[in-house]
């Protein structure tokens, strides 16, 4: 099985709930670290201006990329579900290898690069007690939802594109959009 996030991009509201909730969740204090983030896109030129909201953090890739530029094998991927997690203790702190390998920019480190990653982990501990990602229940607007991919899928389709997403097909991301 394969854990996935859905992302409704036409939900998002760049309320940054999610990016809150997550912070708070793993005692992350305020500042730029983070696990998830949003960016902003804008469009066109007044008066047609669009404006969408993307909501991502480690998309917990089939093949990542990121495991495989660790040198220390501080980033591991558990074989029953999934998930992409980091084992701390085993970072270098200012490496960044990881954040280079990756096409999402999803490792963080702080500016300086001396607190360590910080990585989605998909609320690992969440999931193994049956809940969901703290981000996808504190989402007021219900942009985001988790699962296997077989759930999503069935649920949401297959869209792989969003605006502001290039689906890397060396990695497989394993989101889905609608």
């Amino acid at each position: 099985m394969q854990i996935t996030f859905h992302f409704n991009q036409q939900r998002c509201i760049s309320c940054y709930t999610c990016v809150v909730a997550c912070k708070d969740w793993y005692d992350i204090p305020a500042g730029p670290r983070t696990r998830r983030w949003v960016t902003n896109l804008e469009e066109g030129r007044f008066p047609e201006v669009t404006v969408s909201h993307l909501s991502l953090s480690c998309l917990h890739c089939e093949n990542p990329t990121c495991m495989g530029a660790c040198p220390t094998g501080a980033i591991r991927k558990r074989e029953s579900d999934g998930i992409v997690y980091t084992d701390k203790e085993l970072c270098l702190t200012n490496c960044m290898l990881c954040k280079e390998a990756c096409p999402y920019d999803a490792p963080r480190f702080a500016e300086g690069g001396d607190s360590g990653i910080e990585l989605c982990d998909f609320c690992k501990d969440r999931i193994d007690g049956g809940k969901k990602p703290i981000c996808v229940e504190a989402c007021p607007t219900r942009a985001l939802d988790s699962g296997s991919r077989e759930e999503m899928e069935a649920k949401y389709g297959r869209k792989r594109d969003a605006k502001g997403f290039s689906y890397a097909e060396k990695n497989r991301p394993s989101i889905i959009f609608r």
